[in-house]
């Protein structure tokens, strides 16, 4: 018949709870790993923008995401409109 060629442990342990673990806490470890994998994506995002440095900017009116947080995009397009501003009044 069908008997057990290979033996095998039938308890096993693991860290991570062996076969068909469902820890009964599970969503709470979620919400926790998602919280924090949130915030180190948020903390590296901000030294990101606040970091970023560039020799040519984008052109006027043309899509363009990092215009909204980089600052020296920010401020190049402020010093633009200040320009424009005082050439027409």
């Amino acid at each position: 018949g069908a008997g057990s060629k290979i033996p095998y442990p039938k308890h096993v342990w693991s860290p991570a709870g062996g076969w068909y673990s469902q820890p009964k806490n599970w969503k709470a470890n979620t919400a926790v790993m998602g919280a924090v994998i949130f915030g180190i994506t948020a903390l590296m995002f901000k030294l990101s923008a606040e970091r970023e440095y560039r020799d040519k900017f984008p052109e006027e009116g043309r899509f363009f995401p990092s215009r909204y947080w980089s600052k020296q995009i920010i401020e190049h397009e402020r010093q633009i409109k200040v320009r424009k501003d005082a050439e027409n009044p």
